[in-house]
């Protein structure tokens, strides 16, 4: 039987009859206030706040737009790998600074520099904005890393959440026709894959778990703005081959997002490309910035990452 964790239902329960009361007045979601949602949400549950040993933020040069960047070290006298993140929020919500905590966790335990991607946000910078950010970044990262004289071994994997999920498995797929860019592994975290939202989870897990499926419509709604075909521009139906990182999947049984990650593991699985999944079956979407409620799931999640990106 399918039963959300019980640290979670009470929390669940008070969110789901505040979401009534609004709807009853009158509520519009605007990208303003999703924007305010994340970030409050993320402060007022992730309040363990690790030291990092060096933090700074630096601009990712390119043609048109400098891309803004936080790059954590946790050891400025080590030689450590980079792994580049992608934050979430639906194309619309989230930054470097509301995902400052979680990055802070990942470098650590990873034992990797993080750079965190302060990619631009729809409406106002509809796709393809966000995906030219994060490819850019993957692409001249080394640079920037050069010009900060840091510390840093050649060796480069991605990662993200949700939309930046996304950003991630998107990226891998444009770096397989790159000989530029090598990408040693990818982990994606209830990653968003299908844009034409024709999975089974999306209608099992409709309402009632934070990430609804009409909130996921209106996001997708303002991140594509010019006809895109959407089936085209989702990961999960862009070409797979094996030239495609070493994946580490990670999905939750209450998001509506669960059953593109199972699609995606399998598609690279079919390629010969080695692929890890890791499942709760308990939580829901957006659990990591949940901390406070799930602290042994989220801390699965980190040291699982960690394990996955420095296996020899």
């Amino acid at each position: 039987m399918r039963e959300v964790s019980a640290k979670l239902r009470p929390w669940l329960e008070n969110l789901n009859i505040l979401l009534a009361e609004l709807s009853a007045d009158g509520f519009k979601p605007t990208p303003t206030n999703a924007r305010e949602a994340l970030a409050n949400l993320t402060s007022g549950m992730v309040t363990d706040i690790l030291d990092i040993a060096w933090c700074q933020d630096d601009l990712i040069q390119g043609r048109g737009y400098d891309v803004p960047v936080r790059i954590y070290h946790p050891e400025p006298s080590v030689k450590l790998p980079v792994l580049v993140y992608f934050h979430g929020g639906g194309h619309m919500a989230g930054s470097v600074t509301v995902y400052d905590s979680i990055c802070r966790k990942m470098a650590n335990v990873t034992q990797h520099i993080v750079v965190s991607v302060d990619y631009r946000l729809s409406p106002e910078c509809p796709y393809p904005a966000a995906v030219n950010d994060a490819y850019h970044a993957v692409k001249e990262v080394w640079l920037t890393l050069k010009r900060r004289q840091l510390a840093f071994q050649r060796r480069l994997s991605i990662a993200g959440d949700s939309a930046g999920g996304a950003l991630c498995a998107t990226v891998a797929h444009l770096a397989q026709f790159d000989d530029s860019i090598t990408i040693h592994r990818q982990a994606m975290i209830y990653p968003s894959l299908d844009y034409t939202m024709s999975s089974n989870s999306l209608q099992q897990n409709a309402v009632g778990y934070l990430l609804q499926k009409d909130k996921i419509a209106w996001y997708f709604d303002n991140y594509f703005q010019t006809s895109e075909n959407r089936k085209t521009v989702s990961p999960l139906y862009m070409e797979f081959s094996r030239k495609l990182p070493e994946s580490l999947v990670i999905t939750a049984e209450f998001c509506p997002l669960r059953d593109e990650g199972f699609a995606y593991i399998d598609k690279i699985r079919q390629v010969g490309v080695e692929a890890e999944h890791l499942h709760f079956d308990n939580m829901i979407h957006a659990f990591l910035n949940l901390e406070n409620l799930v602290k042994e799931e989220c801390e699965t999640v980190y040291l699982r990452i960690a394990e996955f990106l420095n296996r020899a």
